[in-house]
């Protein structure tokens, strides 16, 4: 595999990974359609633990089948396909080598009463990650809940011991609970802030949804408006996040969210793309459709990030 020179400049911002860990990370860089050119589109299935099976795969009962969604991703050529233990270990066999895989670490679930204490269940180890051929590990952590200080503690065991074999770590950044209200989670101000969390915490991919214009912080607010950060457009708001990031040295791919028209994922895709974003981490909208669809979804998107539309 001969790296591109975008993927060598991509890896030289991990300055203190070993070559385990940047050769896994240019798996996925390197990976499918998108492969050396910085752009990712990663398929996640992690929505049977979030939502139950019924809400996620009963409008495409293929989809029940683990199996299904491994052979997605790679007909798609995708970069990556994440999902907790059970899926991933369901198809090892038959696709090992295929893809590179991402090993969800914590999940929880809507039968859950907590709110404010918004938290997730550790499910898997390091050891299934590579027993399972993956080359990074993910977890989500909750920045505002009640909770969040023991998912940072979590997460920084669990990376801290990842990085040490090799293994890339993703971090899913999603604020919620505490006092930050609904339209807070995906205020611009909040959303830059828990992608910022994830990079602070040593994050190689951070995933984070798409921000809104709203502001929920009022300190915050009077520093946006004194330094007239732009956040009409969703593609000034993508580069802000990015600036967030390390001033673009870390990867940030975007959340595809709940299941949504098709010219609203495009329009998405290409505010990514024009905002310095990596990319899309799209699960629903990609395998609640009929396959096929869904293949022509994916191409499209894909064509998109490459500059082709």
């Amino acid at each position: 595999m001969k790296l591109t020179r975008r993927v060598k400049e991509i890896l030289s911002w991990y300055e203190s990974d070993n070559p385990g860990t940047k050769a896994n990370l240019a798996r996925i860089l390197m990976e499918g359609r998108l492969g050396g050119s910085g752009k990712l589109v990663i398929l996640p299935v992690d929505q049977g633990f979030e939502h139950g099976p019924a809400r996620s795969f009963g409008v495409n009962p293929p989809a029940y089948d683990p199996h299904y969604h491994f052979q997605l991703a790679i007909d798609a050529g995708l970069s990556a396909y994440a999902a907790p233990l059970g899926p991933l270990e369901a198809g090892a066999g038959t696709f090992a080598g295929s893809i590179p895989l991402i090993l969800k670490m914590n999940s929880s679930n809507s039968l859950s009463r907590l709110k404010e204490g918004a938290d997730q269940a550790v499910t898997a180890s390091i050891d299934d990650a590579l027993r399972l051929g993956c080359s990074a590990i993910g977890f989500t952590i909750y920045p505002g809940s009640d909770a969040m200080f023991g998912q940072f503690e979590e997460i920084r065991e669990l990376s801290r011991e990842a990085k040490s074999k090799g293994l890339a770590t993703v971090i899913w950044s999603y604020p919620r609970g505490g006092e930050i209200t609904k339209k807070g989670e995906l205020a611009l101000d909040i959303d830059a802030y828990a992608a910022h969390m994830a990079a602070l915490l040593g994050a190689h991919i951070i995933k984070v949804k798409l921000p809104t214009a709203d502001l929920e912080q009022e300190e915050a607010r009077r520093i946006y408006e004194q330094t007239k950060v732009p956040r009409e457009t969703l593609t000034d708001r993508v580069k802000h996040i990015m600036q967030a990031s390390f001033n673009g040295r870390r990867i940030v791919v975007f959340s595809g969210g709940a299941h949504k028209g098709e010219d609203a994922i495009f329009d998405d895709a290409r505010a990514i793309r024009d905002g310095g974003g990596n990319g899309s981490i799209i699960g629903r909208n990609a395998f609640q459709r009929p396959r096929e669809e869904a293949l022509a979804l994916l191409d499209r998107l894909v064509r998109i990030y490459q500059g082709k539309e």
